[in-house]
């Protein structure tokens, strides 16, 4: 599926389901730890990295390079977590995370999830809640960070 971003530069990128350990895979790695990890001084064990490969791992790539990732991760046979969002610093506010997340629901729909959940950044908040995430619960800390839990109900594919 081709998502054309939007923003200032258009340019013709894909969205792709990326094999554990691959290439591309571990290049996302390095990605979440510069966006997500490093700013909190943390970083992942092998363990944590480990235990992905049940996880589906999505990634917005111009000229094999990854400038974004999402991970999917099943709860049950309905129900899904995203996780471990991340967008190059450099090209966000280019409508990379909105086609990530759009590719991602039309996979899950088409796989027989109904739900995906969350937990957001409180920075973040806006941009799931303009995707028609709904916040569930109260503020908690997560990684030292506030976050809010965030679920969304899938339509059915028409």
């Amino acid at each position: 599926m081709e998502f054309i971003p939007l923003g200032k530069w258009i340019r013709t990128m894909s969205c792709q389901i990326l094999p554990f350990k691959s290439p591309l895979q571990i290049a996302s790695i390095a990605l979440r730890r510069k966006v997500l990890r490093i700013p909190l001084g943390l970083d992942f064990t092998d363990q944590e990295l480990a235990e992905e490969d049940q996880q589906i791992h999505f990634a917005y790539i111009v000229k094999q390079q990854v400038l974004g990732v999402l991970l999917l991760k099943p709860q049950d046979e309905q129900m899904l977590k995203m996780r471990q969002v991340a967008v190059d610093p450099t090209q966000q506010g280019q409508g990379i995370g909105k086609s990530m997340v759009a590719f991602s629901e039309q996979w899950a729909k088409e796989n027989g999830f109904n739900t995906i959940e969350l937990n957001a950044r409180k920075t973040a908040v806006p941009f799931y809640l303009n995707l028609a995430y709904q916040i569930e619960g109260s503020e908690f800390e997560e990684v030292g960070v506030p976050h809010y839990k965030m679920v969304k109900k899938l339509s059915s594919i028409a």
